[in-house]
């Protein structure tokens, strides 16, 4: 039942309250600590947006509205242009269960009389038509930031230009080789960036010379995804020179020997970028990478089956969503259309 006194906090000390109680719910287990994260995020956007000294009893369903295309029409600070990219519909949708899941705890908790979110008007479609450019990368735009990680890697005694008033890291302090896994690993296996960053040396096997990755993911299910052959070189020479000494697990460290967190992906992958050509470069996140990996999979008619099971997925419909339209793929299939080959004269 509804508490009998109103207890008016502003949009700030609602959203502090809420996140405490959030993250105590990983001490639990009824949340991970990338979703808590998640939730922390998407709050602090809020206050960020409706005003941290705003009551919180105080928000309309037309405030709500004004907040959410707000949010739609931010940049996604995870791209490297200035200017970023507007939100996509995933990342709009993700934001409002946030919002909403707050709300529908400050009615139980008494800080709002009626939940705002009753009385929201924009749609779906209204989000989902502010969507960002296309996310997966063209072949010839993976090719290039796949070959630049791979020059990255067979050449790690090159030193990266530096920028002006800026000293050249330490050899202790290098971390090609490191960089280079990580892009290969997100753009050939396409994991999600919570199962690389989890990632331990033990979780890499070898079985009958094929060298496997373990991945732990969503709802404690587990995949073996074999590395391509190149992935598989430039994991063996992170390990042999590229990776700090050091008693931690983690597969992925910082050249102080800490396991990387999530945002230091982006920062791995911006920096490989600009080793690109610029004709073929294009901004991208590591979720970007994964609809890289899965587009041009299934592009190259490998089994969907399979496909499914490299990503995690545990249906075929959830596919869809990663499936992104390339440039030119109708022409293609249309060029090479299997009922117009030549008979097979066996």
């Amino acid at each position: 039942m509804r508490p009998a006194e109103l207890n008016r906090l502003t949009v700030r000390e609602a959203a502090d309250r809420y996140v405490e109680l959030v993250r105590a719910k990983t001490l639990t287990g009824a949340l991970s600590m990338s979703t808590a994260e998640v939730y922390a995020r998407d709050v602090a956007t809020l206050v960020a947006l409706a005003g941290e000294g705003a009551v919180l009893d105080d928000l309309t369903g037309e405030d709500v509205d004004a907040i959410l295309l707000a949010f739609a029409r931010k940049p996604d600070g995870r791209r490297a242009e200035p200017t970023g990219g507007l939100q996509s519909a995933s990342s709009q949708a993700r934001f409002r269960r946030s919002i909403s899941a707050l709300f529908k705890h400050a009615t139980l908790a008494g800080w709002v009389q009626i939940n705002p979110m009753a009385m929201a008007t924009v749609t779906a479609r209204e989000r989902g038509g502010l969507r960002a450019e296309r996310r997966a990368l063209t072949r010839e735009q993976a090719q290039g930031l796949i070959g630049a990680a791979r020059e990255l890697g067979a050449e790690p005694e090159v030193a990266a230009p530096v920028a002006k008033g800026r000293r050249r890291p330490r050899s202790d302090q290098r971390t090609e080789s490191r960089d280079a896994l990580i892009v290969l690993l997100l753009s050939t296996v396409g994991p999600r960036v919570s199962e690389l960053v989890r990632a331990n040396v033990e979780d890499f096997y070898t079985n009958d010379g094929v060298r496997y990755w373990r991945i732990f993911g969503k709802g404690g299910k587990t995949r073996d995804v074999p590395l391509p052959g190149v992935v598989a070189q430039a994991l063996e020479a992170y390990l042999a020179g590229g990776r700090p000494e050091t008693a931690d697990k983690a597969l992925l460290l910082s050249w102080r020997g800490r396991r990387l967190a999530r945002g230091d992906v982006q920062a791995v992958i911006d920096r490989v970028q600009r080793q690109v050509d610029p004709a073929q470069r294009r901004s991208v996140t590591p979720h970007g990478l994964r609809h890289t990996t899965a587009t041009h999979l299934l592009a190259d008619a490998v089994d969907m089956d399979a496909v499914r099971r490299v990503l995690g997925h545990s249906d075929l419909a959830t596919l869809g969503r990663y499936r992104d339209e390339l440039p030119g793929e109708l022409e293609v299939a249309m060029r090479s259309h299997p009922l117009l080959k030549p008979p097979d004269r066996r």
